[in-house]
């Protein structure tokens, strides 16, 4: 009896199914410790501007490593992943990262910290291109966009990074306090570390296929092409995460007359409803697709944004507030799940310093046009760059279609 050929299954994750989803969880860990952490240092910066003596030009020239380190590290880390894996990649940055937040509180000089930021730095812009990369390979594997799940794991592990600081903040030190992210991050590492160490990527079926019956390639130019474009998505996308944590709450008090403890309640309100819309997203995206998804989210935040900038009242800005994270809320896992799923850890790797980029670009912007004009005339240029996105996912809903 002549023998039939079955479809090769997922040779890379032996078991499937209970493989994927066990490696699903160590990639969701590891996006909530790398927000855990990050965000518990984030809360410190006063603190450790007293201890450095730093005057605020200087304390911003400082915070500048973690800039530098994060954009140099993003553009080697597809060259590592490629060569080491994205998973083995994504420990060790998890390990450094570990270990460095504990350094800032060991300076004395503006000098010092800015150059133990720079490894700091290094350390998170590594880990998001690894377990960026990791997460599409996953998505493609499953074959369901649950790319914004991981996010929603990073933005909820900000939000208890950070409510964990303000909790210890008067009775712990910096030093301890961050000594404490080194011990809770290396022992998180050290328990879903070996799931991805034990486990290569996993591979779909469509590449496993033979060449013949593979759907033909894009040209190497074209896919450039489109991977730029994601990555100015993502960027569009975090100039707005950037301004709103920077000025959205400086806007309302100075301009709405809010009280100190209600402007805090606006960026709350924002990361919030950010957190939400990435929790729905896999839902969005299988009921409306990327494209769509894209544009109806560019649009909302847009308008979410007007209000948020130019409403009279605080409760109205406050209403566009959280519209606008709903509405920015699944751009940036979308763009950078196709710039990986085009390119591979170097396509994730160009959107994710296209959008920090425009998450440093966003503040000192916002900065210059205030000054310029107003803050909430400013504040307008999130809600046009949004409206950017929304245009730019239209315009090429055809030639970036999978």
């Amino acid at each position: 009896m002549p023998q039939i050929n079955k479809p090769r299954s997922h040779k890379a994750v032996p078991g499937n199914g209970a493989s994927l989803t066990r490696l699903r969880t160590a990639i969701t860990v590891f996006f909530a410790l790398d927000g855990f952490v990050f965000a518990g240092w984030v809360v410190r910066i006063p603190a450790i501007k007293e201890q450095t003596d730093a005057s605020a030009s200087t304390l911003g020239l400082a915070l500048l490593g973690v800039s530098a380190g994060a954009v140099v590290t993003m553009v080697l880390t597809g060259r590592l992943c490629r060569r080491y894996g994205n998973h083995r990649v994504t420990v060790a940055c998890a390990v450094l990262l570990s270990l460095s937040v504990a350094l800032p509180p060991l300076t004395h000089s503006a000098l010092a910290l800015g150059l133990v930021l720079l490894v700091f730095g290094a350390a998170y812009g590594g880990i998001n291109v690894a377990f960026n990369s990791a997460a599409v390979d996953l998505v493609a594997a499953m074959r369901r966009p649950i790319m914004p799940s991981f996010h929603a794991a990073f933005s909820l592990g900000g939000m208890t990074g950070a409510g964990l600081g303000a909790l210890v903040a008067g009775s712990l030190s910096p030093t301890r306090h961050l000594l404490l992210l080194t011990v809770v991050g290396l022992l998180v590492t050290a328990v879903a570390g070996p799931t991805l160490l034990r486990q290569k990527p996993p591979v779909p079926p469509e590449r496993e296929r033979p060449t013949q019956d593979a759907a033909p390639r894009r040209p190497a130019g074209r896919t450039r092409g489109l991977v730029l474009v994601f990555g100015l998505i993502a960027g569009c996308t975090a100039y707005g995460e950037g301004a709103l944590a920077d000025w959205g709450a400086l806007h309302l008090e100075e301009d709405l007359d809010a009280s100190p403890g209600a402007a805090a309640i606006g960026y709350s309100c924002f990361a919030l409803a950010m957190t939400v819309g990435r929790l729905t997203g896999t839902t969005l995206l299988e009921r409306l697709g990327q494209t769509r998804t894209v544009v109806a989210g560019g649009a909302t935040a847009a308008a979410g944004m007007l209000l948020g900038s130019l409403a009279p009242a605080l409760w109205a800005a406050l209403l566009g507030y959280a519209v606008t994270g709903i509405g920015l809320a699944n751009l940036f896992p979308v763009a950078v799940e196709r710039a990986g799923a085009l390119a591979g850890p170097s396509g994730v790797a160009t959107a994710s310093t296209l959008g920090y980029g425009g998450m440093l670009l966003g503040p000192p912007a916002i900065g210059f046009m205030a000054d310029w004009f107003s803050l909430p005339v400013a504040l307008t240029s999130v809600a046009i760059l949004a409206a950017v996105a929304a245009l730019i996912g239209f315009a090429t809903r055809r030639a970036a279609a999978p």
